[in-house]
C-alpha cells in the first residue's frame, strides 16, 4: 500500500484547499521528507486526514460522527462551512481514491459527513455506502484502522517509555501498543467462568462441614429435652413474686416524688409572695402618682405638643433668615458669571433673550466647523476607498503626499508598458475570457502530467514484475534437475542406512552370543549343550564400535538430504505460482498502459501537439495567469492614483477653510456645549427669582403660625391650673413628669396582675399535692425502699437466669433440627451439580487468573521475542553497536542493551543516553510497523518526534539508513520534527506556520 495523494480543505486549522502530490516534484525527486512546523501548526492534522479520509477515525478522537464536530469543536476549521479529506493509495488491485466530507446547510446546519470511494482506473465512484467505506478500504489496503495506525504512523515515543519500564508496566505497555489485550480478556473469562460454576459448590460443601460440626449426639439430644421440662416450672412462681416486689417498689418511688413536687411548690409560694413585696417596693409609688394625673392627661399632652410647636416655628424663623441672606449673594454671584459668559453685562430683565441669541450665534458657527470636518472625513475615506489597492496612507503633509502620488503614477504607468509588451500574444481587452482559457489549458496540463505519471508507474510495474518473472525463471529451469539429483543421493543414503542397520543388527546378536561365551565357568555345563570344558571361552573376537557412530553419521545426512529435497520441491512451487501471478499482472498492466496511451494522445497530444515537458508547459500557463492578474492589479492601482489627485487637491482647500472658522470659534466660545452652558446659566437665575419669591412668602406663613399657637397655649394653661392644685403639683412640669407613658403604665400594671395571680395558682396547687400525699401513705408498706429492691434484684436474677438456661436449650434443639434438614437439602441439590465443571477446573489451572496476568504474561512474552527479533534487524541498520535482549532473572527489569564494542557487556537502558534510547525505540518502532504489516507490503510511513536527542554524527547515520530503507523498498517516508538540522539535511518538506488569527498555511517546498 502506498500513499500517491493527500488532498483536504479546512480541516482543523488549516484553512482552505490544500494538496500534497506525492507523485510529483519534489517527492519524486527524493521520498524522503519532512513534515516540519511550530507545536500547534497542524503537522498532526496531515496524519489526521490520512486516518479521516480512509476509516472516519481520528488517532485523537476515535470514531467520527456530526454530533462530535459539533460538540466537541473537532474537525471543521472554525467559521467555515464545508470541510473533505480525499487520500489516493495504490493497493495490489490497483489505483484507489478515499474521500470523506462535511457540509453545513442553508439554515448553517451541519449535515451528516459523507464518504465516497473511487476506481481510478474508471475514474468512477464504487457503490458503497459510506458506513462500508472503511471496512472497503481495509480491504484493498490488507490493514485494519488499528493495524494501519501502527505501520504507517511510527509513534517512537511509545517505545522510549516501553524501553525502560518494569517487567509489568512492559507488559501492558506492549499490549497497548500492539493491541493484544485480546489474551488477558481470555484469561480473566476463564477464570470468572470457572469461579462462577465452582463457587456454588465449594459454597454448599463448606455449609454441609460446618453443619456436621454442630450436630448433637444422640444422648445430649434426650439431656437437653429433660432439663428444659425442668427448669420451665421454675419459673412462674418467680415471675409472680416478680411482679409484686415492682409494684411496691413503684409505690415507695411515687411517695417520694409528690414530697419533693410538694417542697418545690413551697419554695415557689415563698418565692411568688416576696416578688409581689419586690414589685410594691419599686414600682408601686410611681403607679400611684401617675393614677393621680391620669383623668387629665389628654390636656396635658395637648399642652406639652403646644409649646414644642411654638419652638419649633422660632427655630424655621431663625433658618429663614438665614436662606434669604443666602438667596441674595446667590443672584448678585449668578449675574456675575452670565457678564463673563457673555463678555458684556445684560439688563437684568433681558438676560434669557442675551443667552439665547448668543446661543444661536455659536451654534451656527460650530454647525459650520462640523460640516467642513465631514467634509474633510468623507473625502479622506473616498479617497481611501479609491487607493484602496494601493500601499498608501496620509499622514498629514498633503503636499508631500501629493508629489508622492504622482512619483508612484509615474512609475505605475512604466510597468504596466512593461506586462503588456509581455502579454502580446493575449487579448487585453477581454481578460476574463483569456484566464478562463488559461485556466483550462491549466487543468488540462496537470491532468496530462497525473495521467503520465500513472503511464511511468505501471510501466515501472512491468519492468519490476518483468525483472522478478526473468530470474524466478532462471532459478526454476534448474530446480527439477536439482531435485531430482537430491532424491537419487537420498535413495542411495537410504540403502546405505539399511545396509548398515542389517550390519548393526548382527552385530548385536553376535554381541548376545559372545556374552554368553564371557559367562562360561570350567566345571559347570553349558546352557545350550551342557557340557562342561568350554574351549571357545577364551580368546574372543574383538567388537567393532564405529558402526554405531556411522550409522548416526548416515541418518543425520540422510535427514539433511530430506529436508533439501522438500525445501526445493516448496521453492519450486512457490516460484512457479509466482511467476504465474507475475504474468498476470504484467499482461494486466500492458492492457491498461496501452489504453491509458491510447486515452492520452487522444486527449492530451491537441493541447501540447510538441510534446514538450508537461510541469514547462503548466508552469508556462500559470505564469501567464499570474501575469493577467498583476496586469489587472497594475491597471486598477493607476486609476485609483488618477482619481485620488483631484480629491487630495480639494481635501486641502477644506482644511484651509476649516482652519479659520475654528479661529472664530475660539475667540467666541471654548466650552464643549453651549446649549447645555446658556441653559445652565438661565435656570440658575430663574431658579434664584422663584426663591427670592417664596422666601418672602414663608416669612409671613410662619409669623402667623406663631401667633395661632402662642394664643392657644395660653388659654389651655388657665384651663389646667385647677387639676393640677387638686393633684398636688406645683405646676404643669411635675404634672408632666409624674405622668407615665401609656405602654410603660399598661406594662407595670398588667405585671402587678401577673404577681397576683401567680401566687394565688400556687397555694392551690400545694393544698392538691398534699391531699394525693396522704392517699398515697395509706398504700405504703413499713419495709424500706432499700430492702425491697434489693429482694428485687436477687428475685430478677434467678428469673433471669432460669429464662437464658431455657432459652439456650431451646436454641440448642431448635438449631440442631434445623441443620439436619439443611444438609439433607444441600446434599440432594449437589447430586446434579458435580462432576460438571472438570474442563473449567483443567483450563482455569492453565491460563486463568483474576487480572489475566497469566495467560497475557505468556502471550505477550511470545510477542517481545518476536519484536526483538524485528527490532535487531533493524538496529543494524542503525547502529553496529548494540542488540535488545530480554533481561535475566538476576538483571533489572528493563530491557537489556548488549554492548557489542564493549565485548558483549549487558546494560540496562536506563544507563543510555538520549540519542541512543531513540535509535534503539525508532528500531522497535520500525520492527512493529513490520510485524503488523507482514502480510501487506507497505510503502507509506511517518515517524514522530525524537531526532532532537540525535548528535549530528547519529543523526546523519540515522538520516542515511532511513534514506537507504527509502531507496531498497520505494517507500515514501515522513518524518515529523523541528529540528533545524533536518530541515538543512532533508530537501523535501511539508513546512507549516501559524498567522495571529489561529490559523496555518502549508507550503511545499524541495
Amino acid at each position: 500500500m502506498k500513499i500517491l495523494k493527500i488532498e483536504f480543505e479546512n480541516i482543523n486549522s488549516l484553512k482552505g484547499k490544500h494538496e500534497i502530490d506525492f507523485t510529483k516534484v519534489p517527492f519524486t525527486v527524493s521520498s524522503l521528507f519532512a513534515i516540519t512546523g511550530p507545536t500547534g501548526s497542524g503537522k498532526s492534522t496531515i496524519l489526521d486526514v490520512i486516518s479521516l479520509a480512509l476509516f472516519n477515525m481520528v488517532p485523537r478522537l476515535g470514531k467520527i460522527s456530526k454530533n462530535d464536530i459539533i460538540n466537541k469543536g473537532a474537525l471543521l476549521t472554525r467559521n467555515q462551512k464545508e470541510a473533505f479529506a480525499k487520500v489516493t493509495y495504490q493497493a495490489k488491485k490497483g489505483i484507489y481514491a478515499s474521500e470523506w466530507s462535511i457540509s453545513t446547510n442553508r439554515n448553517n446546519n451541519l449535515r451528516d459527513y459523507e464518504m465516497f470511494l473511487y476506481d481510478l482506473a474508471t475514474g468512477k465512484p464504487l457503490d458503497y455506502k459510506k458506513s462500508d467505506v472503511p471496512s472497503k478500504n481495509e480491504e484493498l489496503i490488507g490493514l485494519s484502522y488499528n493495524q494501519f495506525i501502527k505501520s504507517v504512523l511510527l509513534a517512537q515515543g511509545d517505545f522510549a517509555q516501553f524501553l525502560k519500564a518494569k517487567k509489568d508496566e512492559r507488559g501492558e505497555l506492549l499490549e497497548k501498543i500492539t493491541g493484544t489485550g485480546i489474551y488477558r480478556q481470555v484469561g480473566i473469562k476463564v477464570y470468572q467462568k470457572f469461579k462462577t460454576v465452582n463457587a456454588e459448590i465449594d459454597d454448599r460443601q463448606r455449609e454441609i462441614n460446618v453443619l456436621q460440626k454442630d450436630l448433637l449426639e444422640e444422648e445430649v439430644l434426650q439431656e437437653l429435652t429433660t432439663a428444659l421440662t425442668q427448669k420451665a416450672g421454675m419459673c412462674e412462681p418467680l415471675e409472680k413474686e416478680t411482679r409484686e416486689l415492682e409494684r411496691l417498689k413503684e409505690l415507695k418511688k411515687n411517695i417520694s416524688s409528690q414530697q419533693e413536687q410538694i417542697a418545690a411548690q413551697e419554695k415557689l409560694q415563698l418565692n411568688a409572695t416576696q416578688n409581689l413585696i419586690n414589685f410594691e417596693k419599686e414600682k408601686g409609688e410611681k403607679l400611684q402618682q401617675h393614677e393621680q394625673v391620669q383623668g387629665f392627661a389628654g390636656d396635658l399632652r395637648k399642652w406639652q405638643n403646644l409649646d414644642a410647636g411654638c419652638r419649633e416655628i422660632k427655630e424655621e424663623l431663625t433658618r429663614h433668615a438665614s436662606g434669604v441672606e443666602k438667596n441674595r449673594k446667590g443672584i448678585s454671584q449668578c449675574l456675575e458669571n452670565i457678564t463673563s459668559f457673555l463678555k458684556n453685562e445684560p439688563a437684568t430683565e433681558e438676560i434669557e433673550s442675551s443667552l439665547q441669541a448668543f446661543s444661536r450665534n455659536v451654534r451656527k458657527l460650530q454647525q459650520q466647523r462640523d460640516e467642513k470636518l465631514n467634509h474633510y472625513r468623507n473625502l479622506q475615506e473616498r479617497f481611501d476607498l479609491e487607493l484602496r489597492e494601493v500601499p498608501f496612507k496620509l499622514n498629514g503633509d498633503l503636499q508631500a503626499e501629493e508629489l508622492k502620488l504622482q512619483e508612484m503614477k509615474a512609475a505605475g504607468e512604466n510597468r504596466l508598458q512593461e506586462l503588456q509588451d509581455q502579454l502580446k500574444e493575449i487579448d487585453l481587452q477581454n481578460i476574463e475570457t483569456e484566464k478562463i482559457r488559461l485556466r483550462e489549458l491549466l487543468q488540462q496540463g496537470r491532468k496530462a502530467q497525473q495521467e503520465w505519471v500513472t503511464i511511468e508507474n505501471l510501466s515501472a510495474e512491468i519492468e519490476r514484475a518483468t525483472k522478478e518473472e526473468k530470474e524466478l525463471l532462471g532459478q526454476v529451469a534448474n530446480l527439477p534437475q536439482e531435485v531430482a539429483s537430491a532424491k537419487k543421493e537420498m535413495q542411495t543414503l537410504q540403502k546405505d542406512v539399511e545396509n548398515l542397520q542389517l550390519r548393526k543388527e548382527n552385530e548385536l546378536l553376535k554381541a548376545s552370543l559372545e556374552q554368553h561365551r564371557h559367562n562360561l565357568k570350567n566345571g559347570e555345563p553349558c546352557p545350550l549343550c551342557g557340557s562342561t570344558e568350554h574351549p571357545y571361552a577364551t580368546h574372543l573376537p574383538a567388537k567393532n564400535d564405529t558402526l554405531q557412530e556411522e550409522l548416526l553419521k548416515l541418518k543425520k545426512e540422510l535427514s539433511a538430504m530430506e529436508r533439501q529435497v522438500t525445501s526445493r520441491e516448496t521453492s519450486l512451487a512457490h516460484h512457479q505460482k509466482r511467476i504465474g501471478e507475475l504474468q498476470l499482472l504484467i499482461q494486466e498492466n500492458r492492457s491498461k498502459v496501452e489504453a491509458q496511451k491510447r486515452h492520452f494522445e487522444e486527449v492530451f497530444l491537441k493541447i501540447n501537439p510538441a510534446g514538450k515537458d508537461w510541469e514547462e508547459f503548466c508552469n508556462n500557463s500559470e505564469e501567464k495567469i499570474n501575469l493577467l492578474d498583476e496586469f489587472e492589479k497594475q491597471n486598477r492601482k493607476l486609476n485609483a492614483i488618477k482619481t485620488g489627485l483631484p480629491i487630495l487637491t480639494e481635501i486641502q482647500n477644506v482644511l484651509v477653510e476649516g482652519k479659520k472658522i475654528k479661529r472664530e470659534l475660539d475667540g467666541l466660545y471654548s466650552g464643549k456645549d453651549i446649549d447645555t452652558d446658556c441653559l445652565e446659566l438661565q435656570n440658575s437665575w430663574t431658579s434664584l427669582q422663584h426663591q427670592q419669591n417664596s422666601l418672602t412668602s414663608q416669612g409671613k406663613d410662619l409669623n402667623q403660625k406663631l401667633t395661632n399657637k402662642t394664643a392657644e397655649l395660653k388659654t389651655l394653661e388657665k384651663l389646667l391650673h385647677p387639676n393640677i392644685s387638686k393633684a398636688g403639683c406645683k405646676d404643669i412640669s411635675e404634672a408632666l413628669q409624674r405622668l407615665l407613658p401609656e405602654t410603660e403604665y399598661s406594662q407595670l400594671n398588667r405585671k402587678r396582675e401577673e404577681l397576683t395571680s401567680q401566687k394565688g395558682q400556687i397555694e392551690a396547687s400545694l393544698k392538691t399535692l398534699k391531699t394525693q400525699l396522704e392517699e398515697l401513705q395509706k398504700k405504703d408498706v413499713p419495709q424500706s425502699e432499700e430492702n425491697l429492691l434489693k429482694q428485687l434484684q436477687e428475685t430478677k436474677a434467678q428469673l433471669t437466669s432460669l429464662n437464658e438456661e431455657c432459652e439456650e436449650l431451646r436454641r440448642k434443639l431448635r438449631n440442631d433440627k434445623e441443620r439436619q434438614a439443611q444438609i439433607a437439602a444441600i446434599e440432594e441439590d449437589l447430586k446434579e451439580v458435580k462432576g460438571k465443571i472438570k474442563r473449567w477446573e483443567l483450563l482455569n489451572q492453565l491460563v486463568g487468573d483474576a487480572t489475566g496476568k497469566k495467560f497475557n504474561d505468556f502471550a505477550q512474552d511470545l510477542s517481545l521475542s518476536q519484536l526483538l527479533i524485528l527490532a535487531n534487524r533493524r538496529l543494524q541498520d542503525l547502529s553496529d553497536r548494540y542488540r535488545i535482549d530480554k533481561p535475566l532473572e538476576d538483571e533489572d527489569d528493563s530491557l537489556v542493551a548488549i554492548d557489542e564494542h564493549m565485548g558483549g557487556q549487558r546494560r540496562s537502558v536506563k544507563t543510555l543516553s538520549g540519542g541512543e534510547t531513540f535509535l534503539l525505540s525508532l528500531s522497535m518502532a520500525l520492527a512493529l510497523s513490520d510485524l503488523a504489516s507482514r502480510n501487506v507490503e507497505i510503502n507509506s510511513l511517518f515517524i514522530d518526534e525524537g531526532f532532537g536527542t540525535l548528535d549530528p554524527e547519529t543523526l546523519d547515520q540515522t538520516l542515511d539508513t532511513l534514506e537507504k530503507l527509502q531507496a531498497e523498498s520505494s517507500k515514501t517516508i515522513g518524518i515529523i520534527s523541528h529540528v533545524d538540522s533536518l530541515k538543512e539535511r532533508i530537501a523535501t518538506q511539508i513546512r507549516l506556520s501559524r498567522n495571529g488569527q489561529g490559523y496555518s498555511s502549508l507550503e511545499v517546498i524541495g
